[in-house]
């Protein structure tokens, strides 16, 4: 793996650590008005070291909406039904235009991003629209990460970041809302920081 690629994807993946998203206009589904209900950490990616691997996670408020009783998660950089963040979820589908899913799972292993076979074959066989790419060392790169690594290059260390510059360097919401799973019917209202993978998964998650 050519050092500058994998740089750039370890740059753009893990500026999201810890990043919130907290911004939602009204209910996706009927329109209504939102009232804060919790905040939850979803994994966006997960990377290996020298340490070994562990979670790139984001904190996603999550409101109630006041006219269809729906819960509803603040724009996001995640595709509906899915628990990587969509940058991750781009890289599987762009990488599978090229090679079968096996030495997909060890490109991205080169890359240091720990993602199954059985998660690329999923992901790259389902339809999240299109994904815009590009090349880069003979490596097709979704524009997505480009985007990300160029905020994360750029960031003043000084302040944090706002979720919704990083929406807008993936194109994603407001501009392409993504982030609205279904309900989640009788979940109580709590702050979960720390989750078993089975537990953090959403109905209809792979």
């Amino acid at each position: 793996m050519p050092p500058m690629i994998l740089a750039l994807v370890q740059g753009a993946v893990t500026a999201l650590d810890g990043v919130q998203f907290l911004d939602l206009d009204a209910c996706p589904f009927c329109g209504g008005a939102l009232k804060a209900h919790d905040t939850k950490q979803k994994r966006f990616a997960r990377v290996v070291d020298e340490s070994g691997e562990r979670d790139i996670r984001v904190v996603v408020k999550r409101f109630h909406c006041t006219a269809c009783g729906r819960l509803v998660y603040a724009d996001a950089p995640f595709y509906p039904g899915t628990r990587y963040g969509a940058p991750i979820i781009d890289l599987c589908v762009v990488l599978s235009r090229i090679a079968p899913f096996h030495q997909v799972h060890r490109i991205l292993q080169a890359m240091q991003l720990a993602v199954d076979r059985g998660t690329v074959r999923n992901y790259a066989n389902r339809d999240f629209g299109p994904v815009a790419a590009t090349e880069l060392f003979g490596i097709p790169l979704p524009l997505s990460i480009l985007h990300l690594s160029t905020v994360a290059f750029g960031i003043d260390k000084t302040r944090s970041v706002a979720g919704a510059e990083f929406l807008a360097a993936c194109g994603l919401p407001p501009a392409r809302r993504t982030s609205s799973p279904a309900p989640i019917p009788g979940e109580e209202g709590y702050q979960r920081n720390e989750e078993k993978e089975n537990e953090e998964r959403e109905p209809g998650e792979p």
